[in-house]
């Protein structure tokens, strides 16, 4: 059974989460947590947005805040966002990665060691290589590895460093990955 989702992105990601954030239902049964590039901005506006048109709710996440089904959580502005062995949050401002912090690698090396398996990584749109070493050690842990197909990104810089680095489960399009996320946690 997977037990959370983690999601990176940078450029268009705003757009692409809005194809696939709506689509989640009040019931679906894993925590979503996302690395979103917006540089030291506040997540404030498209929290409230997202919270708009989402039944999950959409909230920033806090250290040591648990981590639960029924939630869209996202890394805050300018802190590495990480999982403890314990599914709980913690926060560092250590030196950035990937010129990013937060970084899209960080959360899911840090998922994989916790979930090993029973985790799910997905890399959107982006301008750069992050999230590609973290989605290589969620396929290590034998997690499902999903990565936005880069025809169809707004910029398929960050897709295409993942797909030479990893052999995805799954290369889809966004209007089907909401779908396949539905199928994935009713399968396993």
């Amino acid at each position: 059974m997977y037990r959370a989702i983690v999601i990176g992105t940078s450029y268009g990601g705003l757009e692409a989460l809005n194809m696939i954030l709506p689509e989640l239902k009040k019931d679906f049964p894993v925590p979503v947590v996302i690395v979103l590039h917006i540089g030291e901005h506040s997540n404030d506006i498209f929290i409230r947005h997202l919270n708009a048109i989402c039944e999950l709710e959409v909230k920033e996440a806090e250290a040591n805040e648990p981590i639960l089904p029924g939630f869209v959580y996202f890394a805050p502005p300018g802190y590495h966002l990480q999982i403890e062995d314990d599914y709980s949050f913690s926060l560092s401002a250590e030196k950035k990665l990937n010129f990013s912090r937060p970084s899209i690698d960080i959360l899911f090396e840090t998922a994989a060691w916790a979930y090993k398996n029973q985790l799910i990584g997905i890399v959107l749109t982006g301008a750069n290589s992050d999230g590609t070493n973290g989605l290589k050690t969620i396929k290590h842990f034998g997690g499902k590895t999903i990565i936005q197909n880069p025809c169809k990104a707004t910029s398929p810089v960050m897709p295409r460093f993942a797909l030479k680095a990893v052999q995805p489960d799954l290369k889809l399009n966004l209007e089907e990955i909401a779908d396949s996320l539905y199928q994935l946690v009713r399968t396993k």
